[in-house]
């Protein structure tokens, strides 16, 4: 731990962290970011590209809250797109409407230049 240092945080789709997180905390984690964009298991497959995954983030999110939810702060980041998940708003409000955590609907941002397969919505719409 670094005197002075007030937050630690890891932004994750929530694949490993139940099992990474007990060293996490020790090492003085005290806010998670869990990226999900979906709570739908087979379009959770597809976003993170990997079979098996379908309810990982969702059940991350639940046990995070349940367990850790006044120890850390909680945030679940999800990006809206047109075709894939713009459907889901109502339904991430009410999974999350009773959880100690906050959810943001964000804007798709491509770090590498290239843009998604799906048409955005931006935070105008």
């Amino acid at each position: 731990k670094l005197e002075g240092l007030k937050t630690i945080a890891v932004t994750t789709n929530g694949i490993n962290l139940t099992r990474l997180l007990p060293r996490l905390k020790e090492a003085g984690l005290n806010a998670i970011n869990i990226s999900l964009d979906t709570l739908v298991p087979a379009k959770f497959e597809f976003i993170v590209r990997r079979k098996g995954t379908s309810l990982s983030s969702k059940a991350t999110v639940l046990i995070l809250a349940a367990i850790f939810g006044c120890l850390l702060y909680l945030q679940v980041n999800c990006v809206v797109m047109r075709g894939l998940n713009e459907d889901e708003l109502l339904d991430f409000v009410d999974f999350t409407k009773d959880l100690p955590l906050d959810v943001r609907f964000i804007e798709y941002m491509p770090f590498d230049g290239k843009y998604s397969c799906f048409e955005i919505l931006h935070g105008m719409e």
